[in-house]
């Protein structure tokens, strides 16, 4: 297995500091903040007119009297009535990258992928009555359901993105499974996310759901977490590094050694392995 070799920027110089530069920041955390307030209020108003006058009877016109607002003020946020009521897939999926992007060097890609998917649980789980009532219209109105469908198929490519990332693209041949591995890790995290989803969902919002989605992720990772690799891409010989855990055997006795930033989870199947060992 090969993977991909990424050299670091260069260094910008830094910019000196204006004294402007904190002002237009805080506007502009206030300008999102603003927006994804509005874009929830217009949500609120389009699930409760369909909830009682359906879908289909339901116009953009009243979803925007509704909300209080003229209806360039809805067509600012959303193109259509039903993108209305998924108000938070946009940042959601921001936060999900920013993740993947915030990783620790020696994290596994996979574990990477399950923390980032873990921003569109909480979305649904900071809201529950909503995502209940949310999840009904959708098993009830196709529109929504295909709806919904193409948001999952985002998140889906951007961890199929991430975890390809990782192997040298050049190295694609026959009996290197390494993309297939990638892609279909990809979808399984999706997939046990949304199982764990709908089934929450099914309850009511009722259940510990972070605790099931772990559950779900450990079985996901098990199953082809050795099979695309462990850590970020290797060094070259001259700046590699000590793996992030090591455990040995000797007698009835396992000694490990672990830096401080490994992830838990890493040390646990390390350690796991080595009592497993002859």
């Amino acid at each position: 297995m090969q993977y991909v070799r990424t050299m670091p920027k260069a260094a910008k110089t830094p910019r000196a500091t204006s004294t402007s530069d904190a002002p237009e920041s805080a506007a502009g955390t206030r300008a999102a903040a603003q927006r994804l307030k509005m874009r929830r209020e217009l949500a609120t108003a389009a699930m409760e007119l369909f909830a009682t006058k359906g879908y289909e009877a339901t116009t953009v016109d009243e979803i925007a009297a509704t909300a209080g607002v003229a209806r360039r003020t809805f067509f600012r946020h959303f193109r259509s009535k039903e993108e209305a009521i998924f108000p938070d897939h946009d940042d959601t999926l921001v936060r999900a990258e920013a993740v993947l992007n915030a990783a620790p060097p020696h994290e596994h890609p996979l574990d990477t992928v399950c923390r980032g998917i873990k921003e569109v649980m909480k979305m649904y789980a900071g809201s529950p009555a909503v995502s209940v009532e949310r999840y009904r219209l959708t098993r009830e109105v196709p529109t929504l359901r295909e709806r919904e469908i193409a948001s999952v198929a985002r998140y889906e490519r951007l961890f199929t993105r991430y975890l390809l990332g990782h192997f040298d693209e050049r190295d694609h041949h026959d009996g290197n499974d390494d993309p297939l591995l990638a892609e279909v890790a990809a979808s399984a995290v999706v997939t046990a996310h949304n199982h764990v989803l709908r089934r929450w969902l099914r309850a009511g919002g009722q259940g510990d759901v972070e605790a099931q989605l772990d559950h779900a992720f450990a079985i996901v990772r098990d199953t082809f977490g050795s099979g695309i690799g462990a850590g970020r891409p290797a060094p070259s010989p001259q700046t590699e590094q000590a793996p992030a855990v090591r455990a040995s055997t000797t007698g009835d006795v396992v000694v490990a050694v672990a830096r401080t930033d490994a992830p838990l989870d890493e040390v646990m199947r390390t350690i796991q392995q080595a009592l497993k060992s002859p």
